[in-house]
């Protein structure tokens, strides 16, 4: 107990006051990368109740990277943008990356020491107040990690630079695992080459845009898209355009 420098009134301490899950106060940032040559749209997701809150955001980043061609199932995109009640919902940063198909969480909240075992069933750190929002029995990654593994993809959770945690989704296989190709098995020739590099340089085309920049008919377009997506080097988007695989990225920036 300690006293006032001019009187004798004993100045009580104060308790820390208990953090309030009921309501997210800090607003939520969501970076959507269209390609890696320019800067990011931010959309912001702000302050409200708990539950809104975290339907809110995860439903703003599924719709985005569902435009963009991603596959994350919104069910995953939940479980993690769950998470962030355990940072207090701290600084929270989620960028969408790879057409989708990448999303990173990030906080700064007090960070995650085992990161293997939240990958595990059943290890939860989860309070009797988070527990009002969140179902909190150490499922949640657990199951991110199974789907995201089952889909050839990777789930990576990390420090963040000053504090708090970054956990990343993705359905791209980890960069060590990255497709590989023998530009002889590819069976490209010039005009198929131009049209794989122009699909690159754009992120995705359809065949009216390849038309217009190649004057390339647009049934011979169709034939090529067709005979490459065969070969695994495009996929076909939501919008019917075509993006490049991680095996037609490989090939154009070695053509």
């Amino acid at each position: 107990m300690a006293l006032f420098a001019d009187t004798d009134t004993p100045q009580t301490s104060q308790e820390p006051r208990a953090f309030d899950y009921s309501h997210v106060t800090n607003s939520a940032r969501v970076a959507i990368y269209d390609d890696m040559k320019s800067a990011p749209r931010i959309l912001t997701i702000e302050p409200t109740t708990t539950t809104e809150f975290i339907q809110n955001l995860a439903v703003a980043v599924y719709t985005e990277a569902k435009n963009l061609g991603g596959g994350i199932s919104y069910t995953n995109i939940l479980e993690v943008t769950e998470n962030f009640i355990h940072a207090q919902f701290s600084e929270m940063v989620v960028s969408i990356l790879d057409d989708g198909n990448t999303i990173k969480f990030a906080d700064q909240g007090p960070g995650i020491p085992d990161k293997e075992k939240v990958k595990l069933p059943g290890f939860s750190s989860a309070t009797e107040e988070m527990k009002r929002y969140i179902r909190g029995v150490g499922s949640g990654l657990p199951l991110v990690s199974d789907y995201i593994d089952g889909h050839g993809g990777y789930i990576t959770i990390e420090d963040n630079v000053r504090a708090g945690a970054v956990v990343t989704i993705s359905l791209n296989k980890p960069e060590e695992e990255a497709a590989t190709f023998d530009e002889a098995d590819l069976s490209l020739d010039e005009r198929e080459k131009q049209v794989l590099v122009l699909i690159g340089e754009n992120r995705e085309l359809g065949i009216t845009e390849i038309n217009k920049l190649t004057q390339i008919p647009n049934g011979s377009i169709s034939y090529m898209l067709d005979k490459m997506e065969k070969l695994g080097l495009v996929r076909k988007n939501a919008n019917k355009k075509r993006a490049l695989t991680d095996k037609g990225k490989a090939a154009a920036e070695n053509l």
